[in-house]
């Protein structure tokens, strides 16, 4: 099928992550509008997991490659996002701070699943994992959170506390369904 418009845009997502990645490292309070650069890329960059999905969907543009980036490039944007702000919030005393064990507690979910899924692969093989409610709560929790970090909102800590429930009730889920995958075979 070759390089899908769906692809192009996952690839796009990929693209805008080091050019976000170095904004937020470059901010300084002295150049506060590259924050909010930053945020419009990062916003952006989420919405393209939206165009995407539905461009593969409705025009019949599902690939193996697709089913490998998407999720991939939806990780290394949040993580590195995620990873950035904890930094930056650090380094120039926001008034929202990230508590490093949060992020460790995503890292650790995604390290999962990531390791999960290829330990999945390698014993079964292919193996399709689909999205579950849970996980769309989650990807949605996780976006508003850092979102709420980015603009200083001052609900963000419970923001990132319900994001961090989600996220470990969707890792639990999907951890059950790869373990009965193993056990049973069924997929």
């Amino acid at each position: 099928m070759g390089l899908t418009l769906a692809n192009k845009v996952t690839i796009g997502r990929f693209i805008a992550i080091p050019v976000l990645v170095a904004l937020l490292l470059y901010y300084t309070p002295e150049r506060e509008y590259i924050r909010w650069y930053a945020l419009g890329l990062y916003l952006l960059a989420e919405i393209t997991d939206v165009i995407d999905g539905y461009i593969a969907r409705n025009y019949r543009q599902k690939t193996k490659a697709g089913s490998i980036l998407d999720p991939l490039a939806d990780k290394v944007l949040f993580l590195s996002t995620l990873l950035c702000l904890y930094q930056v919030s650090i380094d120039h005393h926001w008034p929202v701070h990230i508590p490093l064990w949060l992020v460790v507690a995503f890292f650790t979910r995604d390290a999962i699943l990531v390791v999960g899924g290829f330990l999945l692969e390698m014993k079964r093989g292919v193996i399709e994992i689909k999205p579950n409610q849970w996980g769309k709560l989650t990807a949605f929790l996780q976006v508003v959170c850092l979102t709420a970090v980015f603009v200083h909102f001052p609900l963000a800590p419970a923001i990132l506390y319900v994001a961090l429930a989600s996220t470990v009730i969707s890792g639990i889920i999907y951890m059950k369904e790869g373990i009965k995958v193993l056990n049973d075979g069924n997929h």
